[in-house]
């Protein structure tokens, strides 16, 4: 009775279905009696009910790549030290690349789009100006050392003050004038709209690899001869200049034509006070007189001799 009885249900079945297709061909029939299959992510978050929750407070692969994707990606506030340490994500290859793209500068490619839009990093110019710093202070006190070596009136005291003096230098411009070139960038961005715009971080990133050369040329200048020194410092601004102005050059050609080459100009013009300064001030300082022996004569009187 019962085969009976599921023999009579199926071909009901069969008739609506026949029935279906004869008045609409392109339907489709599913049975109920089959379990549909469910996908495994749809599986996943049926089991869990929380976990979708979850995910969206924290955030899922697919979510992080959709960010990505879509330049969205959020950032840390600017007052917690997530801010400041996506400045200082890079690693020891991009450093040594920016740095070599920095000392061979090549025409026609620019500093900023080639090595630094990708990410810009302060972990770098930070280093390397730390390292001038010291560079400069050790090797102005090595050369008063080995110019007055001999003298039998000198005595050498370490001067520390020219680590402060080099300090604040050397930071001042790295920060400063890339502070000014950015607001200056900015005002005539909104004049003309064909100036290419960088941001302060990629300017800073700019000025502070193109001081890498400098550290090299300060241990050279303890080498006790002008012309030497002079070859040196030469050399260096040129090749560091030259970074700067393929680099900003782009941004300001398409500006005023008197505008632009004033801009670069200047550019150069601090760039080489700079050189020139700290070559002047911390190792051709004018010697000074000290103060001569007194010899006692034969007499009674005393004979004073000055030595230079």
């Amino acid at each position: 009775l019962i085969t009976t009885f599921l023999v009579m249900y199926l071909l009901a079945e069969f008739d609506d279905a026949a029935n279906l297709l004869a008045a609409n061909p392109d339907a489709t029939t599913i049975s109920i009696d089959e379990p549909t299959e469910i996908p495994k992510n749809q599986h996943g978050r049926l089991q869990e009910p929380g976990r979708e929750e979850d995910d969206e407070l924290l955030g899922t692969d697919d979510s992080d790549k959709t960010e990505l994707l879509a330049g969205q990606k959020k950032s840390a506030p600017f007052w917690t030290f997530e801010y400041y340490q996506t400045f200082f994500d890079v690693d020891t290859y991009q450093v040594l690349d920016r740095i070599k793209g920095s000392v061979f500068p090549v025409p026609g490619r620019n500093f900023v789009r080639l090595y630094i839009r990708s990410n810009p990093d302060l972990y770098g110019p930070f280093w390397i100006c730390a390292t001038l710093v010291f560079a400069i202070a050790v090797s102005g006190n090595l050369s008063n050392f080995f110019i007055h070596l001999g003298k039998p009136t000198y005595r050498y005291v370490p001067e520390f003050r020219k680590v402060s003096i080099a300090a604040t230098t050397i930071y001042a411009y790295a920060w400063l004038v890339p502070l000014a070139l950015w607001g200056f960038l900015m005002w005539r961005n909104s004049k003309v709209m064909n100036i290419v715009s960088y941001s302060f971080l990629e300017i800073v990133c700019v000025y502070g690899y193109s001081l890498f050369i400098y550290i090299p040329t300060a241990i050279l200048w303890i080498i006790p001869q002008r012309v030497v020194r002079w070859v040196l410092v030469m050399f260096s601004l040129c090749l560091s200049g030259s970074v700067l102005v393929m680099t900003f050059w782009p941004a300001v050609r398409d500006d005023n034509r008197r505008i632009a080459l004033a801009t670069v100009g200047t550019i150069v013009l601090l760039h080489a006070l700079l050189s020139v300064g700290c070559l002047a001030y911390f190792f051709d300082a004018p010697e000074l007189d000290f103060p001569a022996p007194i010899i006692p004569a034969h007499n009674g009187t005393t004979l004073i001799t000055k030595i230079q």
